[in-house]
């Protein structure tokens, strides 16, 4: 697939069914996505992957935080079931004196966009779930998360049951400007004195 190709028909699906990549395969993908930009090269996200029965064990703590109801008790607890693999994000910032936070999360986001495409071009498809239980306490000791990580949701991987429809992209002419098309602002000077 050309890179442009693969850019531009790459989906969130939702609907995922076997196979998914296996171990070998995941680390290869994993390897080619740790090339995204990433200054100071730190690193500063992990993965835990869940397959067959784990996914089932994050399903029971994420049922035990559904309450009383036994309906949403049930819901709660198939979720991780609709991919083969779930592949956990963990952003694990590094302190350092020049690269800071938010410069940390946009590599782990970079890192983690790239791994999608890389999915993708293979033939697999993957969606990024996140929602409230990514700060639930049992789902952070379930995935042994460390205090200063931060779960950013799951990679949703597997095969695509049917086909995503064509993605209609918006006129990219009205997200880039040259420095001559930008208005300058009004400054409101107050008088002084």
């Amino acid at each position: 697939m050309e890179t442009l190709e693969t850019v531009l028909t790459r989906r969130s699906v939702g609907r995922l069914t076997e196979p998914a990549p296996d171990d070998g395969e995941l680390l290869a993908l994993v390897e080619a996505a740790m090339t995204a930009p990433d200054h100071g090269r730190l690193l500063p996200w992990r993965l835990i992957t869940l397959r067959g029965e784990e996914r089932a064990e994050l399903g029971r703590t994420f049922a035990a935080r559904a309450g009383d109801d036994h309906l949403a008790r049930e819901r709660a607890a198939a979720k991780p079931l609709r991919a083969p693999l779930l592949i956990a994000i963990v952003f694990s910032p590094v302190a350092h004196r020049t690269v800071p936070r938010w410069e940390q999360l946009a590599s782990t986001v970079a890192a983690i966009h790239t791994l999608t495409l890389l999915l993708h071009d293979r033939g697999y498809a993957s969606i990024w779930r996140t929602g409230s239980l990514t700060r639930d306490t049992g789902v952070r000791t379930l995935l042994r998360l460390d205090p200063g990580e931060q779960l950013l949701g799951w990679l949703y991987t597997g095969t695509a049951v049917a086909a995503p429809p064509p993605r209609r992209l918006p006129d990219p002419r009205a997200r880039i400007r040259t420095l001559s098309q930008i208005e300058v602002p009004h400054l409101q000077v107050e008088a002084c004195c």
